[in-house]
Parts: C-alpha cells; structure tokens; sequence
C-alpha cells in the first residue's frame, strides 16, 4: 500500500517523498486512517516502527485546513525525543506553511518565548515541564488546541511527569482530538488515558514481551570488576558498526566513557548531567561516525533515533524487563538487523531471569575464548577519588529483583538457541546488515 491511499493531502505525500519513504508501516496503514476522521487513538507499537509519522502525518494534515495558530500539542518525555519530533514534522511539512516549534528545559527559555509570541506556530512539540514554564510566563495560550498527542506515555509516566500532565490536560479545551503513542501500554496509564480521551480506537501491534524479531541476543556472564576488559574485548573482536552501551547511572556514563577512551576508543557520552549542547553533539557525532560508542543512560532508550545502530550493549543490566526491550530497540530498526548484548555480573542474575521470563525465553549465554574470567581485580587507578574507588570496588548498591520476582521461579523454556555472536576477527561493515531505511 503506498502512502497516497491513506488519504494525506499532497504537499504532505510529496514531503515523504522528499524524505525518502515510499511504503508505510504497519501501524501508519491503521493509524493514519483513523486520526484523519478525527477519532482519539490509543497506539501500541514497538521502538523504530514508525509511530512519529503515524501521528505527525495526519494531525499536519489536520492543520492544514484552518487558520493560523497553536492548534496542535505533542508531548514527549525528553529533549532528545523532542528535536527527533520535531525534525520529523518539519521535514514532513516543508512543501506547507506550517510552522512547527518545539519546546524544552536545559536551554534558554526566551528564544522560546519570541518564537511562540513573535509568528507563532500551528504545531509545538514539547516537554511537559518547559510547557508549563511557558504557560506560566504566559508565553503560550491552549485555547485553539485541536489535537493533543502524548507520545512515548509510558516514559513520562515512568519520569514523574504524571502531575504535570494532568495540570496539561485540565488546561486544554476539554472538545479535541487526542492521541496516545507509546511502545508499550502498562496499566499505569489508565487513569490518564480515561481523563484525556474519548472512546478511542485501539492499535496494539507490540505486545509487552515483544521484541524486535531481527536482533540477535546474548549475555555474557563476567564478574563486576572485570566488565570494562571484557567490554573492551568483544568490542575489539567484534565487527562493529556504530554503538550505544547503556549504564544506569550519569556517573558510571562518565567513568566508562573515560576508561574506554583510555583504551583507544572513540566515545562520547550522554546522560541528564550533559548540557543540551554536549547532547546535540554526542548525538551528531555518533550519526556522522565521528565516534563509534555512545555511552548513554536510560535517557537515550527511546530518544535516539540514529540510522544503523549495529549493536546495543548493557554494560549494566537495566531495571526492568520493559526498558530492556527499549533499549535493545536502538539497533534492528524498521526492519533492520542488530546483535545486543547484555554483561550480566554474578548480582545481576536475578534481574536478567527476569528478563528471560517477562520475553518468554532464555536469552544464550556466552563466553569469549582465552579471556581470563579469574582475574583478580585490579588496584585502584592513580588519582582517583575515594568514592569513585569505591563504586569500581563494588561499593554501590546493585540492582536486585524488581516486581517482585521470586529467584526461584521457574525459568522459561529455551527455543532453538540462536547463533552465538562471532569473536573471531571481522572485517569491517557486512553490507548485509542493512535494510531499507523506512520510517
């Protein structure tokens, strides 16, 4: 099905086009349809399925006809996500005279406010807080809003944004179309989908313990003080195209990032600590191969929209099962494929059990030849701080069983194993690692 029968206007149809898309996802073919007659949604689909031009498509479209001001409202959980939107709806847009802006903390607040008070735009993509810092300074107005989205719901949830959301809603006008995307739907989000919509439609094409089909898994049991060698050998053994390895906390970002630059590594790192503009450049070094890892937090699992990811790795076991998926979604985009692994210490098992029960299957097990997974751990490196030698040394709390995983549930019976990641020397890129690129 090509996108002109989903009914889009033309200037719409050839801004795709121009952007290079030429057939529309799963969850654009049912969602599309459905918001252009002016019906609330509620969306489910998995990471990189295409889900920002299920929503900006038909609610530009929707702007189209009218008159000139703030009528449509998306709301996402982070900067990265919002410059992602943003860009999307700007390209989408190009051959219209719409204006979108977008809207978020970190930065500057009064190149924001000229904008929204200055020309104004028909479309704002922004963060709940910074929306109402804006609100607040009366920088921004509600009234005109048709059509409210609330994308990646289930992470303003998880963020605390929840208050802020309800003190969005009631500000709203209570007749307009509202839309709720996310890649995952936990039961959290029933009270705000019941305030903010009406009779919607229902789309669920990711079920919770789905992930996507072309990424190959595994986990490599090291203890905790041997993670960052081991680290460094699969990436040394390994064909690697670009990276993210995900930490759970801003100072390990900046501790790993340091200890594999040291190692000849081409890094940056990203985590809520960083300036919006050591973000940008994290990310457009990362996109333009200046760097080959992106160390990254939780921050990064559903605002990092970088084309050909090969390989996503867990140098920390993360939380929960759900950020797991979102995680590993980074690399295997739209169809693509991708290897992610997970550096499981003796501390971890637990959590990645329940991993393995929340997906259903056991995730393989590997160990790299000739490693030495005895090691004993190392002194301290000259010069570091007290505290720092006592998170390298294990100090900080690990990570234990959550959701009230019991460690003597039973495990998941394993499918065929899939094949165990190569660590014998690669050339570089396999071309047969790309797809096409779609939305």
């Amino acid at each position: 099905m090509p996108f002109a029968a989903l009914g889009l206007p033309a200037p719409l149809l050839r801004g795709v086009r121009a952007a290079g898309y030429q057939t529309p996802t799963p969850i654009q073919q049912r969602a599309i349809p459905g918001i252009l007659e002016g019906k609330d949604l509620v969306g489910a689909a998995q990471t990189g399925s295409g889900k920002t031009a299920a929503f900006v498509l038909p609610v530009l479209a929707r702007l189209l006809e009218g008159f000139h001001a703030l009528r449509g409202l998306v709301l996402v959980p982070t900067r990265e996500l919002a410059a992602q939107v943003e860009t999307a709806a700007r390209d989408y847009a190009r051959y219209t005279k719409l204006r979108v802006g977008v809207a978020y903390g970190g930065v500057r607040i009064e190149p924001q406010e000229r904008m929204l008070r200055g020309d104004g735009v028909d479309l704002l993509v922004a963060t709940p807080g910074r929306l109402l810092d804006l609100h607040g300074r009366q920088s921004v107005a509600f009234e005109d809003i048709e059509v409210l989205v609330l994308d990646e719901a289930d992470r303003m949830v998880d963020m605390g944004f929840a208050p802020d959301l309800q003190r969005i809603l009631r500000l709203l006008p209570k007749k307009r179309q509202t839309l709720m995307f996310s890649a995952t739907m936990p039961p959290e989000l029933n009270k705000v989908a019941g305030q903010a919509l009406i009779d919607p439609m229902r789309i669920d094409l990711a079920p919770a313990t789905r992930t996507v089909a072309g990424i190959t898994q595994a986990v490599y049991p090291v203890p905790k003080h041997l993670k960052t060698d081991l680290l460094d050998e699969v990436l040394k053994r390994t064909s690697m195209g670009s990276v993210i390895v995900f930490v759970r906390t801003k100072h390990g970002a900046d501790r790993l990032a340091r200890q594999l630059e040291r190692r000849g590594h081409s890094v940056a790192a990203l985590h809520g600590n960083r300036t919006q503009s050591q973000r940008e450049r994290a990310l457009r070094d990362l996109k333009r191969g200046r760097v080959q890892l992106l160390v990254a937090t939780d921050i990064a699992s559903r605002g990092i929209d970088v084309d050909d990811i090969t390989h996503v790795i867990n140098f920390d076991v993360p939380h929960t099962p759900e950020d797991y998926v979102h995680r590993i979604g980074r690399t295997g985009r739209a169809e693509a494929t991708g290897d992610a692994f997970t550096l499981m210490s003796p501390e971890e098992r637990r959590d990645v059990e329940g991993i393995e029960r929340f997906l259903g299957r056991s995730i393989l097990r590997v160990q790299i030849p000739d490693f030495d997974y005895g090691r004993r751990q190392a002194a301290p490196e000259p010069g570091m701080h007290f505290r720092e030698r006592e998170r390298e040394s294990g100090g900080a709390r690990s990570g234990g069983s959550r959701g009230g995983r019991s460690e003597s549930s039973s495990r998941p019976s394993a499918p065929a194993a899939p094949q165990a990641p190569s660590h014998g020397r690669r050339p570089a890129k396999a071309d047969d690692r790309r797809s096409r690129r779609r939305m």
